[in-house]
């Protein structure tokens, strides 16, 4: 049977996968397991909810709430507020566990159920499935005055907010920011963070009816940030997704700088202020090349993680390190916060241009970006990958023939008949030809019938 939590909580279509019913009994699972400490201490659980603007999160939290309060959980509804921001509160208020309402950068008929644990942090995959175990036991039954009460968490944004400028140590003045909140969970607290930070402000994509959420706008659609910020001559743009728990960036030369360009000036920035510990920076293995080439000319040491933010959670974690994220702009400042955080990063990345007194395309050359070709080979056995001696024969040629001047990778996909090849070179149709080449290979032994 397939696990119901994906890589990001439980996600789906609004409606059909997502249902009020289903949003319920998750409610109750989790209310089950995230609430058993505060019921053994013998107090009553406290949990932040949140959503984006998308028009589905409004049954979807009503759902959720009833199931918590039907389980003598005390509900705070914080209203919309990005991701991140609900992960501070949980942790500010010392509450027993979150949940967010959002599908990131999905269009706007998907949604999703995401819990945080006490201190704002993701669950690991056993608590998860702890509470999908939980569906099907006997709900919690309060009566009377043991029944949970919902209210409404009145300053959550302007806590987030103060939080926020708090970790800015000079100030913004000066800078025009362009922003794009993709009619997402940024529009009211991103403008607000640069424009209180300092900063000239200019903003798209901050008008959110329910059902435009980054419909052509946000970190997956730059074209409108990369026009504005020509049009309008500010000094960078910075992009968020839905959930504001991402951020890319233009320059002023309208060039996108993306994750792994952030995350490099940043590592720098830390490495510089004595705020990089151990001189490390944590990424995932489809960073691409360059970074890896930049940290080692630095002095840096990068580790490399599986595919996905929580993975890069988890080495933070283990490690004691400051920072880390991925290529599609999920940056992590431990220090900080507890996950990736959008708008805290567009802030650090203005504040570090305020310090150097340099443009962002100059703090971006830090890293030379390698051309990066991804090749998915659909329909082909994912599972038969490992252990296929052609395959490996085929790689461990590409790989001499690169040298160090690219990489291979190949990967299974973690839910469909997938295989992605990604290869990176110095030219790109170098890359190109490498990954068209063992792409026809994948098909040609892996390949199955339905």
């Amino acid at each position: 049977m397939s696990r119901l939590f994906g890589t990001d909580g439980v996600r789906g279509l609004a409606g059909l996968d997502i249902t009020a019913e289903s949003a319920l009994a998750l409610a109750q699972g989790a209310a089950l397991v995230l609430g058993r400490t505060a019921r053994q201490e013998g107090r009553r659980p406290v949990a932040v909810v949140a959503r984006d603007p998308r028009i589905s999160g409004e049954f979807i939290v009503a759902a959720v709430s009833a199931g918590l309060a039907s389980s003598g959980v005390d509900v705070l509804d914080a209203g919309v507020i990005p991701t991140p921001a609900a992960a501070y509160l949980i942790g500010d208020i010392d509450a027993d566990f979150g949940v967010m309402v959002s599908a990131s950068h999905n269009p706007a008929p998907d949604n999703g159920i995401k819990f945080f644990a006490k201190g704002g942090r993701k669950l690991p995959d056993a608590v998860e499935d702890e509470i999908e175990a939980a569906l099907g036991a006997p709900p919690l039954r309060p009566i009377g005055a043991e029944v949970g009460t919902v209210r409404r968490f009145s300053d959550a944004e302007d806590r987030y907010l103060v939080h926020l400028l708090g970790t800015l140590e000079v100030s913004l003045q000066g800078l025009h920011v362009a922003l794009d909140c993709a009619h997402g969970a940024a529009a009211g607290v991103s403008p607000r963070a640069f424009a209180d930070a300092g900063a000239k402000v200019t903003v798209m994509g901050n008008d959110p009816d329910g059902t435009n959420i980054n419909r052509e706008v946000g970190s997956t659609h730059l074209e409108q940030l990369r026009d504005l910020v020509l049009s309008s001559g500010a000094d960078l743009g910075i992009a968020h997704d839905g959930d504001a728990d991402r951020c890319l960036a233009i320059d002023a030369n309208g060039d996108v700088v993306d994750g792994d360009q952030i995350m490099a000036l940043l590592a720098l920035s830390g490495k510089r202020r004595g705020l990089l510990t151990d001189d490390t920076l944590v990424a995932t293995v489809m960073s691409n090349l360059g970074l890896k080439v930049a940290m080692d000319e630095h002095g840096i040491q990068l580790v490399q993680t599986a595919v996905g933010d929580r993975y890069v959670l988890e080495a933070l974690g283990e490690y004691g390190l400051a920072l880390g994220g991925e290529q599609s702009g999920h940056i992590i400042f431990s220090r900080y916060a507890t996950t990736g955080d959008g708008v805290l990063t567009g802030l650090q990345i203005a504040a570090e241009m305020v310090r150097t007194g340099k443009t962002l395309a100059e703090l971006a050359s830090v890293m030379e970006v390698y051309p990066q070709v991804l090749v998915n080979v659909p329909g082909v056995d994912r599972l038969g990958l490992r252990g296929n001696r052609p395959i490996a024969e085929a790689v461990a040629r590409a790989e001499h023939e690169l040298g160090s001047n690219g990489r291979v990778l190949l990967r299974p996909s973690g839910t469909e008949k997938m295989v992605r090849v990604m290869v990176e070179a110095h030219e790109r149709h170098i890359a190109q030809t490498i990954a068209d080449e063992l792409a026809d290979l994948v098909r040609q032994e892996l390949s199955v019938t339905s």
